[in-house]
């Protein structure tokens, strides 16, 4: 059976002479893989070590945190590295995204890393980390077999920095940067998140201090996954505002790499001339902005989501959530548990967990869960 990038199959119906998932109505004889209705195959695994955080940034998480999962809750070393081999040996996974909450936390990090590495060699592993402590452990992390890392920075002024995560942590956030950089996990990505009247203004300064480090800076437009439910679509810095915000001091182009399913979409950076459109010097770095909210990249995304509890989420939007932990626990084949993550995926919805695109649609909902404990 052939699948059509934007022609749905019907959903949770089986169809005759397919011998249909009953869960899903996903048809026999698709290609292996983690193949939606709209033609999409997800090969990026984000996959959350723990939900806990220590940093309550006020686009995540309330000022009082969260109420964190048990310890039995949340997926052992030995569950993960299951996980992800039958994401990766039997599901065509080719990327692999540690994330939070804050990976860091976790005490057995370096252990499901190494874990990880011994069992996919060629495997690229990244993770996501606000960068508190990274300092201390960043060359562990390299050889433990982590690739790259991505840090979340969104202001190099501690009074800034202190009102959005709500902890006084910038010069640990940034020495874990310089640390991540010397323990040779690049390249060292840097996510900042602009919030208006906060900290938009501070953007050109902060490109200008990554692309003299030569870090990757990506801004990403805030989403409505903040605990809170604050936000507004009114309120946030759109992507088109961040490329105006930078073009008083620099001159973005396209980047020519394809963007081959990234979630950035990446420019060359070089410096305008004062007073003029023309660029002087070669190109400076690249910057990436990330427009989930008003340049959505939905009909080529390609990832698959495991929560802390081992609950697959298809979309970073979706309210539908599939446990493959407690399948795993009650003693499920490798075979059971990729058709049961093979059956989520399916379902997908086309974008912001409906069947249509647009996060200031009237029928959206905010999911339940904040970004913390989804997994980013």
């Amino acid at each position: 059976m052939t699948v059509q990038l934007g022609m749905p199959q019907p959903r949770g119906t089986a169809i005759p002479g397919t011998g249909a998932s009953a869960q899903s109505g996903r048809p026999a004889g698709l290609p292996a893989g983690l193949v939606d209705r709209y033609g999409r195959r997800a090969t990026d695994m984000r996959l959350s070590l723990t939900d806990k955080c220590n940093l309550r940034c006020t686009y995540c998480m309330p000022a009082e945190g969260l109420e964190w999962l048990s310890k039995q809750a949340v997926m052992s070393a030995e569950e993960i590295v299951r996980i992800v081999r039958i994401g990766v040996d039997m599901l065509g996974v080719r990327e692999l995204r540690l994330t939070g909450g804050e990976p860091l936390v976790r005490a057995d990090l370096l252990d499901i890393i190494a874990a990880l590495r011994q069992a996919h060699p060629q495997l690229p592993i990244s993770m996501t980390t606000n960068g508190v402590g990274l300092d201390k452990k960043a060359a562990g992390l390299k050889a433990a077999g982590l690739s790259r890392i991505n840090v979340s920075l969104d202001s190099l002024h501690e009074e800034t920095f202190a009102q959005l995560t709500r902890r006084p942590f910038l010069n640990k956030v940034l020495a874990g940067v310089d640390a991540a950089w010397a323990a040779g996990l690049g390249p060292v990505k840097l996510n900042a998140v602009l919030m208006r009247g906060i900290n938009d203004a501070e953007s050109p300064a902060l490109l200008a201090w990554a692309l003299d480090r030569g870090y990757e800076l990506r801004f990403i437009e805030q989403m409505p996954l903040d605990a809170d439910h604050g936000w507004t679509r009114r309120n946030m810095i759109t992507a088109a505002e961040i490329r105006e915000l930078l073009s008083a001091d620099y001159v973005l182009g396209p980047d020519p790499r394809a963007r081959d399913g990234a979630p950035a979409e990446r420019f060359e950076v070089r410096r305008r001339m004062p007073g003029t459109a023309g660029t002087t010097g070669p190109v400076l770095g690249t910057v990436g902005i990330i427009a989930s909210v008003t340049e959505p990249f939905c009909s080529d995304c390609r990832r698959t989501r495991i929560t802390a509890e081992g609950k697959i989420m298809s979309c970073l939007f979706s309210r539908d959530e599939v446990d493959l932990l407690g399948l795993l626990r009650e003693g499920a084949s490798d075979e059971q548990l990729a058709g049961r993550w093979q059956d989520a995926m399916w379902i997908k919805p086309k974008a912001h967990g409906m069947d249509h695109v647009g996060l200031d649609a009237p029928d959206f909902v905010q999911p339940d869960r904040s970004m913390s404990a989804i997994g980013g």
